[in-house]
């Protein structure tokens, strides 16, 4: 039986593979070197760094707000005692309710952090909205003004083009109700709108997906031998364009799906996976801080343990190979987009599979279905689909046409 060809990675299936045994035994481990601090002192914030050239110092592992709850104020809370200074959330998270709990949450102590939100500006939306939509934001949060706020997912250059959206952010620095502009993405057309953004100067900060697992580099140091192509391959040109303007660069989507069940019994020394990602995010030189989504306190001390990383540590190579070699046949990944043209109904497969990663790898399944919401008809059209078009289309090894319905079945 032949071995198959995975474009993404330069390799056939069974090298991979090979290379993923190899390191979890450690075998390659050499390619790494140790890191401080400590694994015996307190979990907490060991570095901020500099966000472009805003002015701002932000914790280098900052607090993600999209799954917080009605109650968990005490989350927020101890996020603060661990030194994070960067809390960051959005009006359509939970429907306000991430708003509203980070804002009780830092409680007399919003100047002491940084405080970001976002809102999905449509290209043919309208300032007077944008505005209506801030003014909320800020009821929620308790506050007089956002820090830095953020045209939502942006996946259409035309959102960013819009000069009803670059009014209102002229207005609201004005106002003085945003500090800072920007843009987050994690779709297919990204590097499109990031590349329009920085060349016309739209943006002070930006908020990408990025991890090992769509970096290059990462199967570059893993198997030197062979040629790759990464999902994304502009991406790491893009961002060091961001990082050589003073663009502020933070990084979501930096634990390729979060399973972090699936690694614990791999996992020696007090190193976890999810440290090894930030790693990974973190000793990049175009990258100031990882955003990660944070909904208790152990969670949050274990993330801590990567704070002031510039290095992976001995052990983390592997780490992150064994997670990578386990989830490539089931992973979507973010920004690939090489199924979608196969779609005659034009169903956003790769935004209905990020909504399944939610419910599947977060185990988050009332989050998944207020994002799979925000899809309008999502992957209805698969259900009646007998053709089936996308069969085959994705490089990766993935089941559109199996996955899309249902995703749809469990999420609509």
């Amino acid at each position: 039986m032949g071995t198959s060809y995975d474009r993404n990675l330069g390799m056939d299936r069974r090298g991979f593979l090979r290379a993923g045994t190899l390191a979890g035994a450690g075998l390659l481990a050499t390619s790494t070197r140790a890191a401080t601090p400590s694994d015996t002192e307190p979990a907490r914030v060991r570095a901020q760094r500099a966000l472009g050239k805003t002015g701002l110092r932000v914790s280098d592992v900052s607090f993600g707000g999209s799954r917080l709850r009605e109650g968990q104020e005490d989350v927020v809370r101890h996020a603060l005692d661990r030194g994070i200074t960067y809390f960051d959330t959005a009006e359509s998270y939970g429907d306000g309710v991430s708003e509203r709990v980070v804002g009780k949450g830092l409680g007399g102590r919003r100047n002491d952090v940084i405080v970001g939100s976002k809102v999905t500006a449509a290209a043919t939306g309208r300032k007077a909205e944008f505005m209506q939509a801030l003014e909320g934001s800020l009821r929620r949060l308790g506050t007089d003004r956002i820090d830095l706020y953020f045209n939502h997912a942006v996946n259409d250059v035309a959102r960013m083009q819009n000069p009803e959206w670059q009014a209102f952010v002229a207005d609201a620095k004005q106002q003085g109700k945003i500090r800072f502009a920007g843009m987050s993405g994690h779709a297919g057309n990204l590097v499109e709108c990031l590349d329009w953004a920085l060349d016309h100067d739209r943006v002070d900060v930006i908020l990408v997906a990025h991890n090992f697992g769509q970096d290059p580099a990462f199967y570059q140091r893993l198997l030197r031998d062979f040629d790759t192509i990464a999902v994304q391959p502009e991406l790491p040109r893009v961002l060091a364009k961001a990082h050589a303007r003073g663009v502020g660069t933070l990084a979501m989507k930096t634990l390729m799906g979060a399973r972090l069940n699936d690694m614990r019994p791999y996992e020696t020394g007090g190193a976890t996976f999810a440290q090894a990602a930030f790693r990974w995010v973190l000793a990049g030189a175009n990258v100031d801080a990882v955003v990660v989504s944070m909904t208790g306190r152990e969670q949050i001390d274990e993330y801590l343990g990567a704070s002031g990383a510039t290095a992976l540590r001995q052990g983390d190579l592997p780490l992150l190979a064994r997670y990578a070699g386990a989830r490539r046949d089931d992973w979507c990944r973010h920004g690939c987009g090489l199924c979608e043209t196969s779609c005659p109904q034009g169903v956003p497969i790769g935004e209905v599979l990020r909504t399944r990663m939610y419910a599947r790898d977060y185990g988050d399944a009332d989050f998944a279905r207020r994002e799979y919401a925000l899809l309008g008809a999502g992957a209805a059209a698969c259900l009646s689909c007998a053709a089936r078009p996308c069969a085959g289309a994705c490089p990766h090894g993935l089941a559109p046409e199996v996955l899309a319905g249902a995703t749809h079945r469990l999420l609509a």
